[in-house]
């Protein structure tokens, strides 16, 4: 075992190399060695990945060597972070040495023909290296999408091609962030947020929510005990920004009333805490006798025109969200001394306003004006 962790060690010091320039020194073989070492650890993943000893052993060795390497400043598609990575071992480090400009001809010429053999040359137990090199070069090519490329605006964000391929971007990587320790994945997320743009990643979050469930790949099919169910990268995402109130208030806060509705149709668990900031935002407001209106006491407190727009929002979505709301507010203002005059109480002004902007919505479409809902 110990022999198996000191290969383990020095294959990540082989791969920290092949990012430097020190590969300028070698050779055709040390292309072939290096490659043949990064197969062996593609084979120690087959063979104890069904094994929980030894592989929480590897997990452990490499969580260490990760967290000591500084985590997540490597960057999370290439570094190897968990078990799982040990199973493309050898298109990490192809990646690597393809991208460094300090590899000499020779060297890499060698490399081209060990990633490109030629027809009938494959591994009958294995994708084709290629194959998979191609895949993550993808994966990369969409992380440098959602890192520079999120800043047009566009009104239906769930419609946005852009915003949708770095939306599935993020639920794969979520499926294939390793599960040997729970957290992990909340470690991932949250090294995004310090990352990346944050509101083009909340943006990216919402969009992510709302996409249907990933289906496996065939391959993954048979691993299932390694990979997530599918729909559990939007559980994911919905338990870490429960878990992080600052980054759930900014997400709250930066996107448009109809998608986060959307969102809390789609994800109940997110509709009471939503709920919440709504009301919490509202006691901060206090009404301003000479102007007529509701105001705030800091500049970034909600308005109030931006506060029923939201609640407006939510009370055009489908039961029993819409319930939820209703009844939320109705205690509100049942609190705060379930006046019906205007200006004493912001949730007795916001029920009104509600129900006078659904009864002028009757009024133009035709309908009976009933007001015992909004």
């Amino acid at each position: 075992m110990e022999s198996l962790l000191q290969h383990l060690d020095r294959f990540s010091e082989l791969l920290a190399v092949s990012s430097t320039t020190h590969v300028s020194t070698w050779d055709p073989p040390t292309v072939r060695r290096a490659l043949q070492w990064a197969r062996y650890l593609r084979h120690i993943h087959r063979r104890f990945g069904r094994r929980g000893p030894i592989r929480a052993a590897l997990e452990r060795r490499l969580h260490n060597q990760w967290r000591q390497e500084g985590g997540f400043g490597r960057g999370p598609v290439l570094g190897i972070a968990n078990f799982q990575a040990l199973g493309h071992c050898d298109v990490l480090l192809s990646l690597r040495l393809l991208e460094n400009r300090a590899l000499g001809d020779a060297a890499r010429y060698h490399l081209v023909q060990q990633l490109f053999p030629g027809p009938g040359v494959r591994d009958a137990d294995e994708e084709p290296l290629q194959e998979s090199l191609a895949r993550l070069a993808r994966r990369r090519s969409a992380v440098h999408i959602l890192r520079f490329n999120g800043y047009r605006e566009n009104p239906n964000l769930q419609e946005d091609s852009l915003m949708k391929t770095q939306a599935e971007l993020l639920l794969e990587r979520l499926q294939q962030v390793g599960k040997a320790e729970t957290e992990r994945p909340a470690r991932f997320l949250s090294s995004l947020w310090e990352r990346l743009p944050q509101n083009n990643f909340l943006k990216v979050i919402a969009v992510a929510l709302l996409q249907p469930p990933l289906s496996p790949r065939p391959q993954e099919e048979l691993e299932p005990s390694i990979h997530e169910s599918p729909g559990e990268g939007s559980q994911v995402l919905v338990h870490w920004l429960l878990g992080n109130s600052e980054v759930f208030a900014a997400f709250c806060r930066a996107l448009p009333a109809g998608l986060l509705t959307s969102v809390t149709s789609r994800h109940p668990a997110l509709s009471p805490v939503y709920l919440g900031l709504l009301t919490d935002w509202g006691q901060r407001l206090h009404y301003d006798l000479q102007k007529g209106i509701w105001v705030g006491t800091e500049s970034q407190d909600v308005p109030w025109e931006e506060l029923h727009d939201r609640f407006q929002s939510l009370c055009q979505a489908p039961p029993p969200l819409k319930d939820e709301v209703l009844t939320a507010l109705e205690a509100c203002k049942a609190q705060d001394g379930d006046f019906e005059v205007p200006g004493l109480s912001i949730w007795t002004d916001l029920l009104l306003a509600l129900r006078s902007g659904a009864f002028r919505k009757r009024q133009v479409l035709g309908l009976s004006p009933g007001l015992s809902s909004v």
